[in-house]
């Protein structure tokens, strides 16, 4: 193949249809747990979080929570991937072994956002939310007394969350989707020196944490008894006036190691002894790699 413009213009035609039908393809957990949020600047301010919404009795003038204590800013950070294609295999027609490089690059940007996602969540132990508390916490203030969502421990952590709003326990914010990108002009200066031909995929995003009442995340054993407590703790979350907020917890998120434990405290009918367990089918049980 004769490489001049208009057949680079063609390859990068080629090369970008792959990506886009590998990255509708690729699975991903992270709508989940995750609400998308769009961004038009350099980071947004979430200090909304601090007003958990609920309805009242219109009495009066409307009342405003006074939101000035809080300050939750995300700023959008800037990834890329990218590879090199070398010009002697457009020279001699093999482009076509590029094909699984560009698959990966989609399915490296599709997945992106659940490595940070459920890093965070795991990093919920000891990363400050929108309250300035750790958002796994025995000290979340509500109405001057403190709040509990996490059941304490040292092993390996699990997660309780209501996902049924829409509201979600982490933001994934983005500022700019993942745009298939191409430096293949025949007189660039990598081609010259270096007989490479780039491309790549970039975009702006980042994650944070949404509201903390609606995750419980615990490091002790993960057995019937941990489970109720965690999900008694949720149901009995109020907001500042002490009116609950009617969480009900609707997923139970483990890395692969508690699998079985998962199963035997939500998906097993009967129990050890034989007899039927009270918590079967209270949640939907989600398995996440990327909390290995």
């Amino acid at each position: 193949m004769i490489v001049n413009q208009a057949n680079l213009q063609g390859i990068y035609k080629s090369f970008n249809t792959i990506f886009n039908q590998a990255f509708d393809a690729a699975p991903s957990q992270w709508p989940l747990v995750a609400m998308q949020v769009p961004s038009t600047g350099r980071s947004v301010d979430y200090k909304w979080l601090g007003d958990f919404p609920m309805m009242r009795e219109w009495l009066g003038d409307r009342v405003l929570k006074d939101l000035s204590a809080f300050k939750y800013e995300i700023t959008n950070k800037d990834y890329e991937s990218t590879i090199e294609v070398d010009r002697n295999d457009i020279d001699d027609d093999q482009i076509g072994v590029y094909t699984p490089m560009i698959q990966g690059l989609a399915q490296a940007a599709k997945v992106h956002p659940d490595i940070l996602v459920f890093a965070l969540l795991k990093a919920g132990f000891d990363t400050g939310c929108f309250d300035g508390q750790y958002f796994f916490d025995s000290d979340h203030s509500v109405n001057g007394a403190s709040v509990s969502n996490t059941g304490g421990g040292d092993g390996t952590p699990w997660y309780l969350l209501d996902l049924s709003r829409p509201i979600k326990p982490i933001v994934l914010q983005i500022r700019k989707r993942p745009q298939f990108v191409a430096m293949d002009k025949p007189d660039d200066e990598n081609v010259f020196m270096r007989k490479k031909f780039r491309y790549g995929v970039d975009d702006r995003k980042n994650v944070g944490y949404g509201l903390w009442q609606l995750a419980y995340g615990s490091k002790q054993t993960l057995d019937a008894t941990n489970y109720a407590a965690a999900r008694a703790a949720m149901m009995a979350f109020t907001n500042d006036e002490g009116v609950p907020l009617g969480i009900t917890p609707t997923h139970l998120v483990v890395p692969p190691t508690l699998e079985s434990n998962g199963r035997t405290v939500v998906e097993a009918q009967f129990d050890a002894n034989g007899a039927s367990n009270v918590w079967y089918n209270t949640a939907k049980l989600v398995v996440v790699p990327w909390l290995a």
